[in-house]
């Protein structure tokens, strides 16, 4: 009996750290989500055409803030030339705050977690894919 109930006192100490481990990673993801919260409110990417003439502010979720014309474009008649600048700056800036806002969350994920993936990637397999092989093991 004592070497069997030494490798139940093992075996609870081993599942018990791993449980502190994991437990650990929670509470640093909790405490983290009102600071990200803020900071995810307060993003804000700005773009600006290679000209200086268009300049657009995007928020986090690559929302348009504003835009903002610099007076020399009324100077130019083009009016799809300037459409199109206006376009391509308004996508620089979306894209550009949609990667800053993965790049924050990401911050507050544990590292090698198919949500960190997943933001980065956009593929649900890799959300899913560490759900999939944990009930692998179980079957």
């Amino acid at each position: 009996m004592a070497l069997a109930e030494s490798v139940d006192r093992d075996a609870n100490r081993a599942l018990r750290a791993r449980f502190d481990e994991v437990y650990g990673d929670y509470q640093r993801l909790r405490s983290g989500l009102d600071e990200l919260q803020v900071r995810l409110v307060e993003l804000r990417v700005t773009e600006r055409s290679e000209d200086g003439q268009v300049t657009a502010t995007a928020g986090a979720r690559g929302e348009v803030i504003s835009v903002e014309l610099h007076p020399s474009v009324f100077n130019h008649r083009d009016a799809k030339a300037l459409s199109r600048k206006i376009t391509a700056t308004v996508h620089r800036a979306g894209a550009a705050a949609v990667a800053a806002t993965q790049e924050l969350v990401a911050g507050y994920l544990p590292a090698g977690s198919g949500a960190t993936d997943f933001l980065r990637t956009g593929d649900f397999g890799a959300l899913l894919g560490r759900a999939d092989a944990v009930l692998r093991r179980s079957e």
